[in-house]
């Protein structure tokens, strides 16, 4: 069966989708976001701040759990909006050398 496209809107009010290929490959390459596709997702909708990265893409940024972070790193082009890459980091410092351009 194959599985669905998501879609969440971002601060931005674009719509950012998630697709089962894209997912596929954030947990193979970060095994620890299997089960929390639904948290990666509410991260580029619910964001505590989001930061300008390379590349014209944004880094949504949300605590979560005891001290670690989780990062959906996604690009808006136009009306339409993709999730690249998700990660959990504890090491938020490198983030803040970085252009904040929205905090909660």
């Amino acid at each position: 069966m194959k599985q669905l496209m998501l879609k969440v809107s971002s601060i931005n009010g674009i719509s950012v989708r998630l697709t089962a290929e894209r997912w596929a490959h954030i947990v193979e390459e970060h095994c620890e976001l299997a089960g929390m596709r639904e948290d990666v997702l509410e991260t580029v909708s619910c964001p505590d701040w989001i930061f300008k990265g390379g590349y014209d893409e944004y880094l949504a940024v949300r605590k979560f759990k005891s001290g670690k972070y989780l990062v959906a790193v996604y690009r808006e082009v136009d009306d339409d909006g993709f999730i690249i890459t998700a990660f959990l980091t504890k090491r938020i410092s490198y983030l803040n050398k970085k252009e904040r351009i929205w905090s909660k």
